[in-house]
C-alpha cells in the first residue's frame, strides 16, 4: 500500500511539474509571438501561432497574424474574427486598422458599412469618416471646419477635407492667417509655413525669416530690416516678439512698446495678450499691465491672467478673467472654486456659497478646500456596499478580465490595461467595486484604484485609496519623520503601487527614482553593492524615495507642496516659483507654470487627506496640510544645489 501511495504522489508530483512546465513554455512562446509580431517576423509568428489554439490568449496571436496581412486579407477572412472577437479590444484595434486602408483606398461603401461598429476614433479616421459622408451629404464638410484650428500636423487623410474647405469657400483667408497664428503660437514653424501654401503665392510670411526667428527672434526685432508693410512680414516681426517672450517678457515688452504704433489696434492686442501669457508663466509681476492691453483672448491666456491675478491678490481682475472664459473652461474644478473666493472676498457671499455647495460634493483638490471653507472636515464617503464573494467571482469569470490579468502575469501591461479597459465598460458600481477587489486580490493595484475610482453613487475609499505596502511604508515615515498618509498620497499619483512601473522618462519602481537620483541616495545611505535592477525591490525603492523625500523636505522650509512639486519637477524649479512674500499654498499649486506638475502637487495633497481619514489619523484640514509658501531667501537659495 506504501508502494502504490509513493507511486501515485511521485506521478501527480511529475504531472504537476510538467503542467507548471508547460504553462512556462507557453509564457515563453507569447513573448516570442509577440516581439515576432513587433519586428514584423511574420514567419516566426506563423510557426508559433498553431501551439495557442483554444488558448486564453489565442485572439492576440490571430491579431497579430491578421493586421500583418491586413491588406491581402478579403473581408470574408476579416469579418468573421472581428464578430467572434468583439468581446476584446483588438476587434476595435483591427477594424480600425482595416477602415483606414478603406478610406486610404476610396472603397467608401465597404467604409460605410463597417465604420458604425468602430468604439474608439482618431482624428485620421475622423477625416476619412468625413470624406465619405461629404459624397452624399455636402452640409457635413461643415463639420471639418474646427479641425483646420488644430494647431499641430494632421494626418493626410485631412487635407482633401481642407482643400474642399477654400474651394467652396468655407475657409476665409482670415482662417488661414489665424491658423499661421496658432501654429506659430506652438512653435510649429513647419506647420505655419505649409499652411500658408493656401494663401495667394507670395503673400504668406518668409519661411526662411520665421525659420531664423524661431532660433533667435532678439537678432530680428534688433536687425531693424523687418518688413512691416506686407502681413506676412507684420505676422514675422509679432512672432519675434511672442517668441522672445518666451525667455524674456521684459525684453519682449520693451521692444513692442516702440513697434506697436506701427500695427493695427488689434494687432496689438494679440501681441500684448501673448507677452502677458508667458510673462505670467514666468511669474513676471508686469504680467497683469500687459493682459490690461489685450483683448479677444483665449480660455489659456485668461487661466494665466486669473493666475497672475491670484499672485498678486487682485481679487477683481481674478473674477474678470474666468467670467471671459467659455463656459466649458470656467465650469473646471479649478475656476469654479476661484470664482467663489473671489465673490466671497468681494462681499457676494451668497453667490460665493452656491458655488461653493456643490463643488464641496465632488472628491478632488478644490472639492476639499470648498468643503473646508463651508465649514466642513475631509472624509471619504461611507462605503454602503462590499462585494460578495459571488460577485467577484461573476467577474472573474469575464473572459476579458481573464485575458487582462494573463496579461499582467505575462508583463504585457499595456495590452493588460487595455483588455481591463475594454472589459469594464459599462459595468454598475458595484460591478466596478468587484472588478476593484478582484483587481487588488491579484495585486494588479493600479487597476484596482482606477476601477474604484470609476463609481458614481456607490464609493469604496478603501480601495481608491489602497495602502498595499502600509507596513514598510510606516516603519519608513516613522524612521524619517515623515507623513506616512503624504508618502503613500505621493505613491499613489507616481505608480499606484505597481513595483515595476517604469515611466517614458526612465523613472522605476514604486517611487519612480531616476537613475541618477536612486545612485545619489544609495551612497548617501551607504547601500553596498548598488545596482539599478534593485530599484523596482519594494523595500530598496522605499528606502531609497523616502530618504529622497525627506531631504527635499529638509531643503524646502519643510513645506509638503514645495517638496511634491520638487519631487515631480526638480527642487530647483519647486523654489523658483515661489514669491518674494508668503503665499497661500492652494495659490502656489494652481500659479505652477508645467500643467503636468500643477495637477500633480494638488493631486498628491488630495490624496493625502484621504488616506489620513483612511489611517485614523487626527485628519488635518487640507489647508493646514499644505500650510503657506514662504518667500524666496536667495541668499540661502544660493547654497543649495539641487540633487539629481
Amino acid at each position: 500500500m506504501i508502494f502504490l501511495w509513493l507511486r501515485a504522489t511521485i506521478a501527480a508530483s511529475l504531472l504537476l511539474i510538467a503542467g507548471a512546465t508547460a504553462a512556462a513554455s507557453l509564457d515563453d512562446a507569447f513573448q516570442a509571438a509577440r516581439e515576432a509580431a513587433r519586428s514584423g517576423d511574420s514567419k516566426r509568428l506563423e510557426q508559433i501561432a498553431p501551439r495557442f489554439q483554444g488558448h486564453l490568449l489565442e485572439p492576440y496571436v490571430q491579431y497579430w497574424r491578421l493586421k500583418a496581412q491586413l491588406e491581402t486579407r478579403a473581408p470574408e477572412e476579416i469579418r468573421p474574427w472581428l464578430a467572434a472577437n468583439r468581446d476584446t479590444p483588438l476587434s476595435d484595434y483591427l477594424r480600425r486598422d482595416w477602415l483606414k486602408l478603406l478610406g486610404k483606398s476610396g472603397q467608401w461603401e465597404m467604409f460605410d458599412a463597417e465604420r458604425p461598429a468602430l468604439v474608439n476614433d482618431d482624428l485620421e479616421l475622423t477625416c476619412y469618416t468625413l470624406q465619405a459622408r461629404v459624397r452624399t451629404d455636402t452640409l457635413a464638410l461643415r463639420e471639418a471646419r474646427p479641425l483646420w484650428f488644430i494647431a499641430r500636423d494632421l494626418p493626410g487623410s485631412c487635407e482633401p477635407l481642407f482643400q474642399a474647405l477654400i474651394e467652396a469657400q468655407l475657409l476665409s483667408k482670415e482662417d488661414i492667417w489665424t491658423r499661421i497664428r496658432l501654429a506659430l503660437e506652438a512653435g510649429q514653424v513647419r506647420l505655419a509655413n505649409h499652411v500658408a501654401t493656401f494663401l495667394p503665392k507670395g503673400q504668406g510670411p518668409d519661411a526662411r525669416v520665421l525659420s531664423a526667428i524661431s532660433g533667435n527672434p532678439a537678432a530680428h526685432l534688433n536687425s531693424a530690416r523687418a518688413d512691416l508693410k506686407s502681413r506676412g512680414g507684420r505676422e514675422a516681426t509679432m512672432f519675434a516678439v511672442y517668441r522672445l517672450a518666451r525667455t524674456s517678457p521684459q525684453q519682449a515688452a520693451a521692444h513692442w512698446v516702440k513697434l506697436a504704433p506701427r500695427f493695427s489696434e488689434d494687432e496689438r492686442a494679440y501681441v500684448w495678450g501673448m507677452i502677458g501669457y508667458f510673462g505670467a508663466m514666468r511669474h513676471d509681476p508686469a504680467a497683469l499691465d500687459w493682459f490690461a492691453q489685450a483683448a479677444g483672448m483665449s480660455d489659456l491666456q485668461l487661466a494665466w491672467q486669473a493666475r497672475a491675478a491670484l499672485r498678486a491678490q487682485r481679487w477683481p481682475e481674478v473674477l474678470s478673467a474666468i467670467d471671459a472664459m467659455t463656459p466649458k473652461e470656467a465650469d473646471t474644478p479649478a475656476w469654479r472654486y476661484w470664482k467663489a473666493r473671489a465673490l466671497r472676498t468681494l462681499g457676494r457671499d451668497a453667490e460665493a456659497a452656491a458655488l461653493l455647495k456643490p463643488l464641496s460634493a465632488e472628491y478632488h483638490f478644490y472639492g476639499q478646500l470648498a468643503l473646508e471653507d463651508l465649514g466642513g472636515a475631509v472624509q471619504g464617503p461611507a462605503s454602503t456596499y462590499k462585494p460578495a464573494a459571488e460577485d467577484i467571482a461573476a467577474i472573474a469569470a469575464r473572459p476579458g478580465i481573464q485575458r487582462a490579468l494573463a496579461l499582467f502575469r505575462l508583463d504585457a501591461r499595456l495590452e493588460g490595461v487595455r483588455e481591463w479597459l475594454w472589459a469594464i465598460r459599462g459595468l454598475s458600481d458595484r460591478e466596478l467595486l468587484a472588478a476593484a477587489e478582484l483587481a487588488r486580490r491579484h495585486s494588479v493595484y493600479d487597476r484596482a484604484i482606477n476601477t474604484a475610482d470609476r463609481t458614481v453613487f456607490e464609493h469604496d475609499f478603501a480601495l481608491r485609496y489602497l495602502a498595499p505596502y502600509r507596513d514598510q511604508l510606516k516603519a519608513a515615515a516613522r524612521q524619517l519623520d515623515l507623513d506616512e498618509a503624504w508618502v503613500n498620497g505621493l505613491i499613489r499619483q507616481e505608480s499606484r503601487f505597481i513595483a515595476q512601473a517604469k515611466s517614458r522618462v526612465g523613472a522605476s519602481g514604486l517611487m519612480q527614482l531616476m537613475p541618477a537620483t536612486a545612485r545619489w541616495v544609495a551612497q548617501k545611505i551607504g547601500l553596498k553593492d548598488w545596482h539599478w535592477s534593485q530599484v523596482t525591490e519594494v523595500d530598496t525603492n522605499i528606502s531609497l524615495g523616502t530618504y529622497y523625500l525627506r531631504h527635499v523636505l529638509d531643503t524646502l522650509d519643510g513645506s509638503p507642496v514645495l517638496a511634491s512639486a520638487a519631487y515631480n519637477a526638480g527642487p530647483g524649479r519647486a523654489r523658483a516659483w515661489r514669491a518674494d512674500r508668503p503665499m497661500e499654498a492652494a495659490i502656489y499649486a494652481e500659479s505652477i507654470p508645467f500643467s503636468e506638475t500643477r495637477d500633480y502637487v494638488k493631486q498628491v495633497m488630495a490624496n493625502s487627506s484621504y488616506y489620513a481619514h483612511n489611517f485614523s489619523q487626527q485628519v488635518q484640514s487640507l489647508r493646514a496640510r499644505i500650510g503657506v509658501i514662504e518667500p524666496r531667501l536667495r541668499d540661502r537659495e544660493k547654497s543649495l544645489g539641487d540633487t539629481p
